[in-house]
């Protein structure tokens, strides 16, 4: 498929069984991530094909208009009003292709994780709760569900089986944690199946967390 947005693949290991997309935060690119494989223990795993696509360039509203590779614009510090739905939605859809063209690589649904820091965490959630069809987990990393009061409407049944990993720092001034504790109240509120864990550290990842991932890994991926 030729309308998927550019991305960087990383390997695990010859035909890959499961594909996990994962998608950066605001102002980066899918180069973040990518070295990042190396840190997770993986080992006696499937093999594991890492997608690490690039958004599109936008002007973001708080940072004066600057352009900067974005999934959705940022209007407020608040990020809970004035969000930008329509590119949300937007970007909503470039997931879907992404996750159609691993479905067409032979690989099934149950067997993509989506994940994401910050801005890719909540488009981690964006789709992830709207697929039709079950996923093997959505990795969502120091964000929060956009459009909150839409996804109760929204959500597509099917989600309610997928397990969801969700992490924060607790002395986050990006995205506070009260937001994303206020977001995995909903989701379980909601039905969902969520792993949650803190730690003292900002917005960015830490040792511990690490580990935390690389074990989540270990009970989706089999």
């Amino acid at each position: 498929m030729s309308d998927v947005l550019p991305n960087i693949e990383v390997t695990t290991g010859d035909n890959p069984q499961y594909a996990v997309i994962w998608m950066h935060g605001l102002g980066a690119d899918g180069n973040d991530f990518a070295p990042f494989v190396k840190e997770l223990d993986l080992a006696g795993l499937p093999a594991i094909r890492f997608i690490f696509p690039h958004a599109n360039t936008m002007p973001i509203s708080i940072n004066g208009g600057y352009v900067m590779r974005a999934w959705y614009d940022i209007r407020h510090t608040d990020l809970g009003r004035q969000e930008d739905e329509g590119g949300l939605r937007a970007s909503q859809v470039l997931v879907e292709a992404l996750i159609a063209r691993e479905k067409a690589r032979g690989i099934r649904a149950e067997r993509i994780i989506l994940g994401g820091f910050s801005q890719g965490c909540a488009m981690t959630l964006q789709a992830g709760l709207r697929h039709p069809e079950k996923l093997a987990g959505l990795l969502c990393l120091s964000g929060y569900v956009p459009m909150a009061d839409k996804v109760a409407a929204e959500r597509a049944e099917a989600s309610l089986a997928t397990p969801i990993f969700m992490v924060h720092g607790r002395m986050d001034p990006i995205i506070p944690v009260a937001r994303a504790v206020a977001s995995r109240d909903l989701l379980l509120q909601l039905g969902y199946r969520i792993e949650w864990h803190d730690y003292p550290m900002q917005h960015s990842l830490c040792p511990e967390e690490v580990d935390h991932i690389s074990a989540w890994f270990r009970k989706v991926v089999r």
